[in-house]
């Protein structure tokens, strides 16, 4: 198989210079607002996005270690599939993030609820739409028991390059 190559269309610019100490989801990121800047020349793929309250934000986890198969997530004491979790140490170590867009200036959209770390590459943007991202009778296996601690979790650096070892 060919190899799969992606080329960043932008930069997320956020206050978290570095993982540890990050909100691990956008619901624990309490309105924290950041930029988003898209290369001058992908800004007229943003035609038409400011009717939108909220876009998925697809990115490159630039700053995570090796990819791990089994992983401990921050909400768990115990490891589990990395598939079967959010954990950034992935395979392809792509991360995804619904923020509420603000407001749009040129190539900049200003967003909030970002959980993301200062200086990410943008791989694509594309908008929430909730008839089509929400899913009903949705079962969240182990994170059931879990889910809870969201609001006062933050990344403990555990799977950053500078942990690795």
């Amino acid at each position: 198989m060919e190899p799969v190559i992606y080329k960043p269309i932008g930069l997320i610019r956020t206050p978290f210079k570095e993982p540890r100490g990050t909100p691990i989801q956008p619901p624990a990121a309490g309105g924290t607002e950041g930029t988003v800047e898209v290369f001058p020349e992908y800004a007229p793929g943003l035609s038409d996005l400011e009717g939108f309250s909220h876009v998925i934000l697809i990115y490159h986890f630039h700053l995570v270690s090796a990819p791990r198969l089994r992983v401990r997530p921050f909400m768990d004491t115990r490891e589990h599939g990395v598939f079967a979790t959010r954990a950034p140490a992935r395979p392809n170590p792509i991360g995804l993030s619904v923020v509420r867009l603000l407001k749009v200036e040129g190539n900049v959209l200003y967003v909030a609820d970002v959980d993301i770390v200062d200086g990410t590459p943008l791989l694509d943007i594309k908008p929430y739409v909730p008839q089509f991202d929400s899913a009903q009778n949705v079962r969240i296996g182990w994170l059931e028991g879990n889910v809870r601690k969201l609001p006062h979790t933050r990344d403990d650096g555990r799977f950053s390059r500078e942990s690795a070892g």
